[in-house]
């Protein structure tokens, strides 16, 4: 699940994945990584599932949002910074390396957002899976502080 999937070798998967693995860690240009890196959400991942705007979830994560001073009308600013940041924090290697399973690697990426009231920011992690040729693909927006 990690063929064709870029990590700074300061923080790789450890290897091996599996018995009698031969896999590789080829040198990728940099250039390459930042012309290629990209981070992409889901808006639902947003709206309606952050913000819980049809009431269908449990999590009370909108809860936490509202105390920020953010509301679903944020949803497409929130999505849009989610993925700079997570794509600038991919390429400089600023994650943790989650669960590697059949699905793929996951990593967690720390987000930081100013408090709309000004007084500061706030950070929380997100959830992301890692895709070849230097994707990212959210898998939670708030995956706690």
């Amino acid at each position: 699940m990690l063929d064709g999937c870029w990590f700074p070798l300061e923080n790789a998967p450890t290897r091996p994945h599996h018995p009698h693995c031969h896999c590789t860690l080829d040198p990728i240009d940099y250039a390459v990584v930042l012309v290629n890196a990209a981070a992409y959400s889901d808006y639902s991942k947003f709206d309606p599932y952050l913000f819980n705007t049809h009431g269908q979830y449990t999590h009370t994560k909108e809860k936490l949002f509202a105390q920020w001073g953010y509301t679903v009308q944020d949803a497409h600013w929130l999505q849009a910074e989610t993925e700079r940041q997570a794509r600038e924090k991919y390429i400089a290697g600023d994650y943790t390396l989650g669960k590697l399973d059949i699905r793929g690697q996951r990593i967690s990426i720390r987000i930081s957002i100013p408090r709309k009231d000004g007084t500061g920011n706030v950070s929380f992690l997100t959830g992301w899976m890692v895709l070849p040729n230097g994707q990212l693909k959210l898998n939670t927006p708030y995956g706690g502080k």
